[in-house]
């Protein structure tokens, strides 16, 4: 009979458990966005932190409408087991910084009491890019968005994270508590910045008070994270409990390679995450671009092409010699539009990355990755964009990103089966893209408020994007990576 993951006393050997006791470390930390990535990213981090120097930075990790996650890992005391898998074979491990896990759709008072402890010292969040509800065109929130709609009168039951963390910070104020630092994950440039700028506009708009006490008394540190992890399977399941001899339910499988760069503010501490390998720099946007022009934007274009040419993997798409191609033109052109970075070779970096994406062990569904693209786009893609027309840089590649997303968006099914379009803009992403020509769908989204204006005004890339996007909308996408390699 099969044992459920509840105890790390009878790991086998080879699998690497905590060296500490965790009930002699209290919580400092609440995540929220109890997903994939922050399994294999920040509580790692935190993991070896606790194992190195110890200190009270256990997680309670929150997710903010699905109950999955808590549902996970509540019945194993907050293990999991974390499989890295690379070329040089795969690797178990138990993870256990993670102290408590919570639904605040069905746990709101344990969420509530969590964010308002003395205890905790910071606020980590991953909620991908959508769920900011950022108005890109203003910098500040978007009041139609549905992760800020509902919050804006800033009711004791707030569900965005915006209104979330803005009640937070003020009942924290009016207990005499010191405020947490704001520790931003997601792919957003200058990420910090922006959710400050974010939660300042949310404070101003429902709780005016708040908005000076956010300005000068919250810190809201920078980051830059990179770690592919795609999501857990049944695969996934079955391989842990054959590493370690228990049924995991909240097992997740990454790569080998994880990198963290992080500005060095924590007004009230953190953990030794160095330990883990973090940098701490005092300006992390250079890194942030490498890693969302080179690596998320490949990552994106590939996705967008290899869904319509029918693969349904990254580790497909590299396999592809025409796709890899393209990968490797991106990578190159993405590298051209960034300043030079101390002690990083960017032709070195592609190369890591175009062995990342070779893993032949993570099944990273290209339809995951393709998910969202109206709130990855613009730093994904959109931004490359005057810097290669500033340096006289080519911006083919980066047309032929576009072109492809904008093929997804027409759910055109001339080249592949039906699929659902995945964004939080779907609707009025329809509207401009379904049943229409090239011509008709360029002229609607490059007018869209999420695409910058300076990128919104090139024309000579637009006519490059329109002629791409007719070539996609009329051919199968075969045959058009076939013709952009000859």
């Amino acid at each position: 009979m099969t044992i459920k993951m509840t105890t790390i006393d009878t790991m086998p050997d080879s699998v690497r458990i905590p060296v500490y006791r965790r009930e002699d470390h209290g919580v400092g930390i609440v995540h929220i966005g109890l997903g994939a990535f922050h399994k294999a990213h920040q509580a790692v981090y935190t993991d070896d932190a606790l194992s190195k120097t110890g200190g009270d930075w256990r997680i309670v990790g929150v997710s903010l409408r699905s109950d999955a996650p808590s549902d996970e890992l509540r019945p194993q005391n907050g293990l999991y087991t974390l499989i890295e898998r690379d070329a040089a074979g795969s690797r178990a491990r138990v993870i256990g910084a993670i102290a408590a896990a919570h639904c605040l759709k069905t746990d709101r008072k344990a969420v509530e009491a969590a964010l308002l402890s003395a205890e905790t010292r910071i606020v980590s969040i991953t909620v991908t890019e959508k769920g900011y509800g950022l108005d890109r065109a203003t910098g500040g929130v978007d009041p139609a968005h549905p992760a800020i709609a509902h919050d804006l009168k800033l009711p004791s039951d707030a569900q965005g994270l915006a209104g979330l963390l803005v009640w937070a910070l003020g009942q924290r104020r009016a207990l005499g508590r010191a405020p947490f630092t704001v520790l931003c994950c997601d792919n957003l440039p200058e990420n910090g910045v922006v959710l400050r700028g974010l939660l300042v506009d949310f404070a101003r708009r429902a709780a005016p008070d708040l908005a000076d006490h956010i300005v000068h008394g919250v810190a809201f540190p920078s980051t830059m994270v990179d770690r592919i992890t795609p999501a857990a399977t049944q695969d996934t399941r079955d391989l842990a409990e054959q590493m370690t001899g228990y049924r995991d339910e909240a097992a997740i499988e990454t790569e080998g390679f994880h990198q963290w760069v992080i500005e060095d503010h924590f007004p009230t501490g953190r953990p030794n995450w160095e330990a883990g390998g973090a940098i701490f720099a005092s300006d992390v946007r250079p890194y942030e671009n490498m890693k969302l022009r080179m690596l998320n934007g490949a990552h994106s274009m590939l996705a967008y092409v290899g869904f319509a040419a029918g693969h349904h993997f990254v580790r497909d798409v590299m396999a592809d010699p025409d796709l890899s191609r393209l990968v490797t033109r991106h990578l190159s052109a993405a590298a051209a539009t960034l300043a030079p970075l101390p002690g990083v070779d960017f032709a070195a970096y592609a190369d890591q990355l175009t062995e990342r994406f070779c893993n032949p062990h993570l099944a990273h569904a290209t339809y995951q990755i393709a998910m969202d693209g109206s709130e990855k786009m613009p730093q994904r893609i959109f931004s490359a964009i005057p810097d290669a027309r500033a340096s006289g840089g080519d911006t083919r590649a980066f047309a032929f990103a576009t072109a492809a997303w904008l093929r997804h968006l027409s759910q055109s099914t001339h080249d592949c089966a039906p699929y659902e379009l995945r964004d939080p803009r779907a609707d009025e992403l329809r509207t401009m893209t379904q049943d229409r020509d090239a011509p008709e769908i360029v002229r609607a989204v490059r007018a869209a408020s999420f695409v910058p204006r300076d990128v919104s005004q090139d024309a000579a890339f637009w006519d490059a994007v329109q002629s791409i996007l007719h070539e996609m909308l009329t051919r199968p996408m075969s045959e058009v990576i076939s013709v952009e390699v000859a």
